[in-house]
């Protein structure tokens, strides 16, 4: 008789305790899955971090074409108007894409640094450019590193976006030498 009063909360008990442990991992699961997300207000003002950094680059790219001594400093130019032209423009679509506000020049520190170098010209344009980007380059890679990081629909933009960043930065230090 006792075994039949096992097996009866066997059979009772077994399917309950297998449901509540399915349902337990599954609702833990699911948070690890959707882990919360970077705010509005930080996407924001990445995107307009991002879209100041590359409208100051392109404007110090025309710039080094202008005013560069060195054939390299003229191809970094270039090179800084061309890829940031391109960056802006997905930075700017990204943004509308996501209603953000899309702002329309660079920020005051960056054209005071603009403003600075435009003073300057021939070998002094040069070195004062070349460490000007490397410092800009450097601080940009940070930024862009931990939005790839963050839960954000810019992170894949962010990550992408690293490389030719790195790129730069190279291109600036090799300026230095």
């Amino acid at each position: 008789m006792m075994t039949k009063t096992i097996g009866a909360v066997r059979n009772k008990t077994l399917p309950a305790l297998t449901t509540a442990c399915v349902m337990s991992l599954l609702m833990a699961g699911g948070a690890v899955a959707a882990p919360k997300g970077q705010s509005p207000a930080k996407d924001q003002h990445f995107i307009t971090e991002a879209i100041e950094g590359d409208l100051s680059e392109v404007n110090m790219g025309k710039l080094a074409q202008q005013k560069g001594q060195s054939d390299q400093v003229k191809q970094f130019g270039q090179a800084l108007q061309q890829d940031h032209g391109e960056h802006l423009q997905k930075a700017q679509q990204l943004a509308s894409q996501n209603g953000m506000k899309v702002p329309s020049e660079p920020n005051k520190q960056q054209q005071a640094i603009y403003n600075k170098l435009e003073g300057m010209s021939g070998d002094r344009f040069d070195r004062a450019f070349a460490k000007a980007m490397v410092s800009d380059h450097e601080k940009d890679i940070k930024k862009y590193q931990k939005e790839a990081a963050a839960n954000s629909p810019l992170s894949d933009f962010a990550q992408q976006t690293v490389p030719v960043l790195q790129k730069h930065l190279d291109m600036a230090k090799s300026l230095g030498k």
